[in-house]
């Protein structure tokens, strides 16, 4: 089979991780076997140095995405800025000669920036997804998908999900064999089930400025394996009903049942990385009605089963 054209896209201030990720999965890693001629390229060619004081030399201009079978953009340093005039057009031109075009991690900015995105389905880091809503609503933004290929429209999650997104395009071109055999000589796995939702900071209040509710907050958290009322929560911190649930609700920003869901979540997964608990005795304890219930607001939440979380942050000690 012939050698597949990889353009890749250097900037000034790049991050080396984010373009040694397709440099290694397109570069020479099966030396025996080369699928991919990867050449770097950049506005202006010659050495071009990195946020850390790396350099990297672009051998060709941006022409050469003009010639790329595939064009991938790995990084964008500022959220805040528009792309040159000069790669606006030399992704549209890739994409109009039927390229597939690539935004890993914050890449992903770029190709929206140039109009590819409007009314297609993308992926960007979760740290960066609330302005990326705010700058382009015209995109469908997958929250929580590792990578998303809308008609060779590729874009990625943040930093090792660059790695997920070039291997499916390896299997894409070249199949799941060859796909595997890269993934085994970099020690990762080929394919990684659920998205990006597992690794989402999502922090539940600690405190709040109500001192009566961060009291109950107390409460709850050293009894989550109890079945709670809203009339008995409300008894607890001596007020109505009505008056609790709207004190909590501005406290929290949550109602009781989100905030207790969440913080038994955030428990349940403590559990499953630190012990050796079995999933229904951590569903138990940390206050679900059934194990069934606990695997189902797991994955609704984190995109993942109990057991694949384990795995993925114990190992198969765990």
């Amino acid at each position: 089979m012939n050698q597949l054209k990889v353009a890749l896209i250097v900037m000034p201030g790049f991050s080396p991780f984010h373009i040694s990720a397709p440099a290694i999965i397109f570069g020479p890693v099966l030396p025996e076997q080369p699928l991919f001629h990867l050449q770097y390229c950049a506005e202006r060619p010659g050495m071009v140095a990195s946020e850390q004081g790396m350099f990297v030399e672009a051998s060709g201009d941006l022409s050469a995405a003009a010639q790329a079978d595939i064009v991938i953009v790995p990084w964008w340093p500022h959220l805040e800025a528009s792309p040159s005039p000069a790669l606006i057009a030399a992704l549209r031109e890739a994409r109009q000669r039927g390229a597939r075009v690539v935004g890993l991690c914050l890449g992903t900015w770029v190709l929206a920036r140039a109009g590819l995105l409007d009314g297609r389905r993308a992926a960007t880091h979760w740290e960066s997804e609330a302005d990326f809503v705010r700058h382009f609503p015209q995109v469908h933004l997958d929250t929580n998908a590792l990578y998303v290929d809308d008609d060779g429209l590729i874009t990625s999650a943040g930093t090792a999900a660059s790695l997920d997104c070039c291997l499916y395009i390896v299997r894409q071109y070249c199949g799941s064999r060859i796909a595997n055999r890269i993934a085994r000589r970099m020690v990762i796995p080929p394919y990684r089930e659920g998205g990006q939702a597992q690794f989402i900071e999502r922090p539940v209040p600690e405190t709040t400025r109500d001192t009566h509710i961060n009291t109950l907050l107390d409460h709850l958290r050293n009894n989550l394996d109890s079945q709670h009322s809203l009339d008995t929560l409300a008894h607890f911190v001596a007020m109505s009903r009505r008056t609790f649930t709207r004190h909590f609700q501005r406290a929290t920003g949550m109602s009781v049942g989100e905030w207790l869901t969440a913080e038994r979540l955030s428990r349940s997964q403590e559990l499953l990385e630190s012990s050796s608990h079995s999933v229904d005795f951590i569903a138990s304890t940390t206050g679900f009605q059934s194990p069934v219930t606990f695997r189902q607001r797991f994955k609704a939440r984190y995109g993942v089963s109990p057991s694949e979380w384990r795995r993925t942050f114990r190992g198969k000690e765990g």
